[in-house]
C-alpha cells in the first residue's frame, strides 16, 4: 500500500454544481468546511467542451478565500497564464499532451508566486511526467477522459498512481498526487491506497444529499 506525506484533501469541482449559480456552489463548498475548490477551464479544442474563463474566476475570487485549484484544459495554456494568475488562481495545473513549452510554463507559474502542476490524461504514461516532477507542487492523474462530468472511473489508471507515488518517495519529491474524475466514496479508497492525497469530485459531491457526510467519508478513509 502506497502512502502520502500529505493530509487528504477533497476539492469539489464547480462544474458538478449548478451552472446558473456558481456563487451558490462556492458557498456550499465553504459550508462543508472544505479548503479547496477545483475550477476546470476548457477551451473546446483540447477537450470537446467549453466551460468558463478568467473573468468568472476573478468574480468568484471576490466571494471566497478558498484555495482555487485551477485546471487548464487548453491547447495553449502558456498563452493564458497571466489572465488566470491575475484572476486569483492559487494553483495552476497544465496538461502534458498539447505541444507547447511545458517546463517554461511551469517556471512562469512558480515565478508568479503560484503553485503549479501537471496533469496526465488516462492514456498518457507516468514516464511523460518525469522531466517535470521536480518543478511540480501537484501531479494530476485523470481517471476519466477530460471534458465532461459524470463519467465512470477508469481502474486502468491505478498503476500510474502507484508509479508516481513510488517516484515521489524514492526521489524525495514533495508534490501532491491528485485523482480527477469519477471520484466517489466507492472509488476513493483505491486511489488513497495508491498514494493519492487530493481528490476532485464534481457530480458525486454536488448531488449528494449530505455534502458534509460525503466529504467526511472521503477524507476519513
Amino acid at each position: 500500500m502506497a502512502t502520502s506525506p500529505h493530509p487528504v484533501i477533497l476539492a469539489p469541482s464547480l462544474l458538478g454544481g449548478n451552472h446558473t449559480a456558481f456563487g451558490e456552489s462556492l458557498q456550499l463548498v465553504s459550508e462543508t468546511r472544505l479548503e479547496w475548490v477545483h475550477l476546470d477551464i476548457m477551451d473546446g479544442h483540447f477537450v470537446p467542451n467549453l466551460s468558463f474563463g478568467p473573468q468568472l474566476v476573478s468574480d468568484l475570487r471576490t466571494q471566497s478565500d478558498l484555495f482555487f485549484d485551477v485546471h487548464l484544459m487548453l491547447d495553449n495554456p502558456h498563452a493564458h497564464l497571466d489572465a488566470f494568475i491575475q484572476a486569483g488562481a492559487d494553483q495552476i495545473t497544465i496538461h502534458l499532451e498539447p505541444d507547447y513549452p511545458v517546463k517554461a510554463t511551469l517556471e512562469r507559474i512558480k515565478a508568479a508566486g503560484k503553485r503549479c502542476g501537471i496533469a496526465l490524461n488516462p492514456n498518457t504514461p507516468a514516464e511523460a511526467a518525469e522531466p517535470f516532477l521536480a518543478l511540480c507542487d501537484i501531479v494530476v492523474v485523470m481517471t476519466v477522459e477530460p471534458g465532461f462530468g459524470g463519467q465512470s472511473f477508469r481502474e486502468d489508471v491505478l498503476p500510474k498512481m502507484e508509479t508516481l507515488s513510488r517516484w515521489r518517495e524514492e526521489k524525495a519529491y514533495a508534490y501532491r498526487l491528485q485523482a480527477d474524475g469519477g471520484v466517489t466514496t466507492e472509488t476513493a479508497p483505491a486511489c488513497l491506497s495508491r498514494g493519492i492525497d487530493t481528490l476532485v469530485a464534481g457530480t458525486a459531491f454536488f448531488k449528494s444529499a449530505d455534502k458534509e457526510a460525503f466529504a467526511q467519508a472521503i477524507i476519513a478513509q
